[in-house]
C-alpha cells in the first residue's frame, strides 16, 4: 500500500497530539477558578415565594438570602452582589479547583483572596514549568537517542498519564506533585517536532511544517477554554482530568501504525515523495551522524540565537496560556462560561500566525534569499505585529477589545517563535538538532519561570498594566538576540 503525501499524514497526527498537548495543560488554567455568575429575583419576606431559584432581602441586616433548586441557602451581605435593572441581582459563585480544595480562607476580602490565588497557582505554574524544562533538556537528547517514533510514545504516555491521576489531588502538594509529573512529559514534541519536521520535510518546507505545529498548538488553545469548561460543568474537575488526560494515550494507537519508518525505508511511501524530501535535505545530513554535546553547542556562538532568542520571546506565550482566563475572570469580572466564549479569541491569531510565519519564510527561500535572511525577514515581521499590539492591550477597556488585541500579539509571536524554533534544523542535521532545539527550550523555560514569578507581584491590585509592559520589553531582546548570535556566514 502506498499513502500519497505520508509526510503530511505524519505531521497531522504531530499536530493533533500538540492540540491534545494544550487540552491536558488547559485543564488547570480553566478549572482553577471558575466562577458562576448567578441572578435572583428579590423578593420582600412577607411576598409569596416564586419559582426558584429567588433571593429575599432583609434590609435590617443588609444581606440577601438566596434560595437555589439544589444547594442549602446562602446568605451573603448587600456589598457582594450586583443590583441589575430588572429587579434580579448578580452573584458570583466562586468556584474551582482552588476553592474545591480548601485553598484559601474565603472570609477573607476578595481582593486578598485573589492576590492569593494568583501566588500559589503561580507557585504551582513554576514547578511544572521546572519539570518542563528539565524535559525539554532530556528529551532532546532522548529523541536524538531513540528516534521521533519512540520518543512520542514516550512523552504521551508519561503526561496523558500524569493528567488522569490529577483528579487524585486532595491539597496543594499533590496537585503541584502531578503536575510536574505532566510536565516531565509535555516537552517532548518541542525538540521532537523539530527533529520529525528535519526527518520528514526538505529545507524549504521545514518552517511551514513547523508553523503547522505552531497552529496545532493555538488550535489546542482555541478548543481548551470551550471543551473544559463545558466538561467542568458537566463532569466536575475530577473527571475532566480523566477524560481529557485519556486522549494522549490513545493517540499513541494510530502513531505507532502510521509513522512505522524513517522516509527512506517507510512501505507506504511513494518513490517520488522519497525523492522530494531526500533531494530537499541539506548537503551536512549525510556527515552528521554524531550528535554534539551541550558543552560543544554551547561554545557554538549560532546556538545563541536560539538560546536567547527563545529565553526571552517564550515567555510572552505562556504568559498568555498561564494567566489569560485569570485576567478575564479578574479585569473582566467574566464567569466560566464567559471565559470559554473569550478565551479561544486570541489563539485564531495564533493559528493564523503560525501558519503564515512558516510560510512566509519558505516563499522567501523559494524566490532566492539566503535561509537565514529568510528567516530573519521572518522573525522581524512578526516583531512589528506583537510590539506594538503589546502596548495597546495595557490599555483595553472591555474584554472583546482586550481579546482582539492579543490575537495580534498572538499571531505576531507565532510568526516569529516558528522560524526562530527553525533554527536548530537550519543550522545542524541528524542527531544534533534535537539537543539543540531541546537547549532552546530549556531556556525558554527558564525565561518563562522568571516571568511567572513576577505576574502575582507586578499586577496586585488587579493592575494588569505592568504585565503587558514586561511583555512589550521580551520582543526586541529576543529579535536582538537572534540577529546578534546567528549564523553570519549564511546571510
Amino acid at each position: 500500500m502506498k499513502l500519497k503525501g505520508l509526510r503530511w499524514w505524519v505531521l497531522g497526527l504531530v499536530v493533533l497530539i500538540t492540540i491534545i498537548n494544550y487540552l491536558d495543560r488547559g485543564t488547570l488554567n480553566y478549572m482553577w477558578v471558575a466562577n458562576t455568575k448567578l441572578h435572583y429575583p428579590v423578593v420582600i419576606t412577607e411576598e409569596a415565594r416564586p419559582s426558584l431559584p429567588y433571593a429575599v432581602y432583609d434590609p435590617v441586616a443588609r444581606q440577601y438570602a438566596l434560595h437555589n433548586a439544589h444547594t442549602p441557602m446562602v446568605v451573603v451581605a448587600e456589598k457582594d452582589v450586583t443590583p441589575q435593572k430588572d429587579n434580579t441581582i448578580e452573584y458570583i459563585q466562586r468556584g474551582g479547583i482552588a476553592y474545591e480544595l480548601g485553598l484559601v480562607d474565603q472570609h477573607d476580602p476578595q481582593a486578598m483572596i485573589d492576590d492569593q490565588l494568583k501566588k500559589l497557582y503561580s507557585y504551582i505554574y513554576m514547578f511544572f514549568m521546572v519539570a518542563y524544562g528539565v524535559s525539554q533538556l532530556v528529551s532532546g537528547k532522548l529523541y536524538d537517542r531513540i528516534g521521533t517514533r519512540k520518543g512520542f510514545v514516550v512523552s504521551a504516555l508519561i503526561w496523558g498519564t500524569a493528567d488522569m491521576l490529577t483528579c487524585f489531588a486532595t491539597g496543594i502538594v499533590s496537585l503541584g506533585f502531578f503536575r510536574v509529573l505532566l510536565g516531565l512529559g509535555e516537552a517532548g514534541p518541542w525538540p521532537g517536532t523539530v527533529k520529525s519536521n528535519a526527518e520528514w520535510f526538505p529545507v524549504k518546507e521545514r518552517a511551514f511544517a513547523q508553523g503547522l505545529f505552531g497552529a496545532g498548538g493555538s488550535i489546542g488553545n482555541i478548543l481548551a477554554p470551550v471543551i473544559i469548561s463545558f466538561l467542568f460543568i458537566a463532569f466536575g474537575w475530577r473527571n475532566t482530568f480523566v477524560i481529557v488526560g485519556s486522549l494522549g494515550i490513545i493517540w499513541i494507537i494510530p502513531w505507532l501504525i502510521l509513522n512505522r519508518k524513517m522516509p527512506k525505508e517507510h512501505p507506504w511511501i511513494t518513490e517520488e515523495e522519497k525523492q522530494h524530501i531526500v533531494s530537499g535535505q541539506p548537503l551536512a545530513t549525510a556527515t552528521s551522524e554524531v550528535a554534539k554535546s551541550w558543552s560543544e553547542l554551547l561554545r557554538d556562538r549560532k546556538s545563541y540565537a536560539v538560546v536567547l532568542g527563545r529565553f526571552f520571546l517564550d515567555p510572552i506565550w505562556w504568559m498568555f496560556v498561564a494567566w489569560l482566563p485569570i485576567y478575564l475572570s479578574n479585569k473582566f469580572k467574566l464567569d466560566i462560561k464567559q471565559v470559554a466564549f473569550s478565551a479561544w479569541v486570541p489563539y485564531v491569531g495564533g493559528a493564523v500566525g503560525a501558519i503564515a510565519g512558516g510560510w512566509f519564510s519558505g516563499l522567501l527561500i523559494r524566490k532566492g534569499k539566503a535561509i537565514a535572511v529568510a528567516r530573519k525577514i521572518a522573525i522581524t515581521t512578526g516583531a512589528c505585529i506583537t510590539l506594538p499590539a503589546m502596548i495597546a492591550a495595557a490599555y483595553a477597556d472591555t474584554a472583546l477589545v482586550a481579546v482582539l488585541i492579543m490575537a495580534f500579539i498572538l499571531g505576531g509571536f507565532q510568526f516569529t517563535i516558528v522560524n526562530i524554533q527553525t533554527l536548530p534544523s537550519d543550522y545542524h542535521s541528524g542527531k544534533t538538532v534535537g539537543s539543540l532545539a531541546g537547549l532552546g527550550g530549556a531556556s525558554a523555560v527558564l525565561g518563562t519561570i522568571i516571568t511567572m514569578f513576577l505576574v502575582p507581584y507586578i499586577t496586585t491590585g488587579n493592575n494588569w498594566v505592568l504585565f503587558f509592559v514586561m511583555g512589550a520589553l521580551l520582543v526586541p531582546l529576543s529579535v536582538g538576540a537572534v540577529f546578534v548570535f546567528s549564523d553570519k556566514r549564511a546571510g
